[in-house]
């Protein structure tokens, strides 16, 4: 009967706990590049260190599985689109409004890449994947301070 007992408080803390994973996995991981940081002899190289490990920590723009068509956006100014996918294949067209494709990008086996987008407009973005991805609008001005 303790079993029950103990079993309920642990269920629920399991059942709430997938909201927040993928925010924790960052947040260590953040954590472990930030203490990488620490041991940089030069000032500029540890800042940018520690700008990249604080970009973890950044809820991403869009993030699914398997294939999405997003809502359009826009951009004002020279914007980094980055890209994270955790299954082998991994397909994003950068489109126009008007449905051009701007720029055809992939990730072979998961990883993560980025792509600048130069000009001002409105774009959506069409994502297929064989598993779970995110993906972050950063402007290039953010991206580049402290």
């Amino acid at each position: 009967m303790r079993i029950g007992v103990l079993a309920s408080p642990i269920a629920a803390l399991a059942l709430s706990m997938p909201l927040g994973l993928d925010h924790l996995a960052r947040a260590g991981g953040a954590a472990e590049s930030m203490r990488s940081c620490l041991a940089m002899a030069s000032d500029s190289e540890r800042l940018r260190c520690y700008d990249r490990a604080a970009r973890r920590l950044t809820e991403p723009r869009f993030a699914g599985r398997l294939s999405l068509v997003t809502e359009r956006f826009d951009i004002s100014q020279p914007t980094w689109l980055r890209y994270q996918s955790d299954g082998a294949i991994f397909v994003l067209y950068l489109k126009t409004a008007d449905d051009e494709v701007v720029q055809n990008l992939h990730i072979g086996g998961g990883g993560e890449d980025r792509y600048l987008i130069e000009k001002a407009g409105t774009y959506f973005l069409q994502i297929n994947g064989s598993e779970a991805w995110r993906v972050w609008l950063e402007p290039l001005q953010a991206a580049n301070t402290n």
